[in-house]
């Protein structure tokens, strides 16, 4: 049986997988459509990343294919729906990568709103001549109000990890977690009572069609003008010419990013700010984590080719 790997991975793949006919893509390049419509079109399983667009036209090609293993937790990569409907798993890898991704989150926060970046390019460029009352003063975490839109797990985790700083805990999400307030202490709440009390926000939830763009010049305006905006959901839940208006006019504070709303591409007025943050999408990557995601993706394809079990984290 055909495996296709759309990109390295920091997993010993070929020996985890031995057995299996591998067609593994080890270049710094993405695919494109056409070469992977030609490497799926014998393969019983894919594993992909979320930079893969795996549309019907991927999977009409995939004439064989039985599972599609998505190297994130997110998968609104793919068409599951379709997928489904042509009898193929789609899973994802979901847990092993929350506390990493929490853990991201609230270095972004604090990185903003201590102005680490800033710091550290004051330094390096020679402008550091000694200690002063006034110099890039930033602003506490502590006993402060953070509001958490989005409240799965890595939301929860975020919020579980916040409480050592003694913050008061909103969130936003579809359903009430009574089991995840007990947890973390947090306040379920409506949407515009976290713009209007929050002095952070973090952006932790997936995109959907209720989600996109989400935030807007309409809710920055909602917004503190001290407020400090975190993401590390996904890009197009903020539209991102509006955040960098409202960066730039002071509309609020400042933003920690480590998604973008037309990845890899960033909207250019961004660079020109100090009072953002950005990262090239790296909520997961720690060596631990990502090594289990890809063994993740690898039990998912076995599950399905080899021992004919539906696998725990499919998601259709």
């Amino acid at each position: 049986m055909k495996i296709v790997i759309t990109q390295k991975l920091p997993f010993e793949i070929e020996k985890y997988l031995q057995g299996f006919t591998l067609d593994y893509n080890k270049t710094d390049r993405d695919l494109t459509m056409d070469e992977l419509k030609v490497k799926i079109s014998d393969a019983d399983g894919l594993i992909c990343m979320l930079s893969d667009r795996i549309d019907k036209s991927i999977i009409d090609a995939g004439q064989k294919l039985k599972v599609i293993a998505n190297y994130a937790v997110g998968y609104n990569n793919i068409d599951v729906t379709y997928a489904g409907q042509k009898g193929i798993v789609v899973c994802n890898t979901p847990d092993v990568l929350t506390e990493t991704t929490a853990e991201l989150a609230v270095a972004l926060l604090l990185s903003v709103s201590r102005r680490i970046v800033e710091g550290h390019k004051f330094v390096e460029e020679g402008k550091f001549v000694g200690w002063k009352p006034e110099l890039l003063l930033g602003t506490d975490l502590y006993k402060k109000t953070v509001g958490i839109f989005g409240f799965g797990k890595i939301g929860q985790t975020i919020g579980r990890i916040l409480k050592g700083f003694d913050v008061k805990i909103l969130y936003h999400t579809r359903h009430k977690n009574f089991q995840a307030e007990l947890l973390t202490g947090a306040e379920y709440t409506d949407f515009e009572k976290l713009l209007k009390e929050s002095d952070f926000i973090i952006i932790a939830a997936p995109l959907n069609e209720s989600t996109k763009h989400k935030f807007t010049i309409n809710e920055f305006k909602l917004m503190k003008k001290t407020a400090i905006l975190v993401n590390i959901g996904r890009g197009p839940i903020v539209k991102e010419n509006d955040l960098y208006f409202a960066l730039k006019e002071k509309i609020i504070r400042g933003a920690g990013l480590d998604v973008f709303e037309f990845e890899p591409k960033i909207y250019e007025g961004l660079f020109e700010l100090n009072n953002v943050v950005m990262l090239p999408h790296i909520g997961s990557a720690s060596e631990e984590t990502r090594k289990a995601m890809a063994k993740l993706c690898c039990d998912s394809v076995i599950d399905v080719l080899i021992n004919k079990n539906k696998p725990i984290y499919s998601v259709n």
